[in-house]
């Protein structure tokens, strides 16, 4: 997504920008704080890199050249740009993808045994003392 929060996606019509549509999806971190510089340009790379002909709708592949492709290809022009090594499918899934996956597996999970037994939550700042 932009810095602004607009999701930039890829599929058969080609290249999407959405300011909403996108509240029930995993955010996976990829900037560090520490980044700044990156940060300024993050948007003007995306913008840059989305308009490249790579990602018009007749070169959408469903197995091989998809949305996941699109954010990969983003991210590794991002690593080279900045004389990293970019990162295979594997790499990048084992590395952001998974460990994103399993957290929001156990929120998900926690939240339906919540809503099941209709538990409800109490913010007791005395106990936060003791932890």
């Amino acid at each position: 997504s932009s810095f602004s929060g607009i999701v930039y996606n890829y599929d058969e019509e080609g290249v999407h920008k959405d300011e909403t549509g996108w509240e029930q999806c995993i955010s996976v971190p990829l900037v560090q704080p520490d980044m700044f510089g990156l940060l300024h340009q993050w948007d003007t790379l995306l913008e840059e890199f989305s308009a490249g002909e790579n990602w018009l709708p007749r070169r959408y592949e469903e197995h091989e050249h998809n949305c996941y492709t699109y954010a990969l290809a983003f991210i590794n022009s991002v690593l080279t740009a900045q004389g990293k090594q970019p990162m295979s499918k594997s790499e990048f899934t084992e590395k952001f993808v998974i460990p994103q996956t399993k957290r929001a597996s156990k929120y998900i999970t926690l939240h339906r045994e919540l809503m099941a037994k209709e538990f409800y939550i109490v913010h007791h700042p005395e106990q936060e003392k003791q932890c």
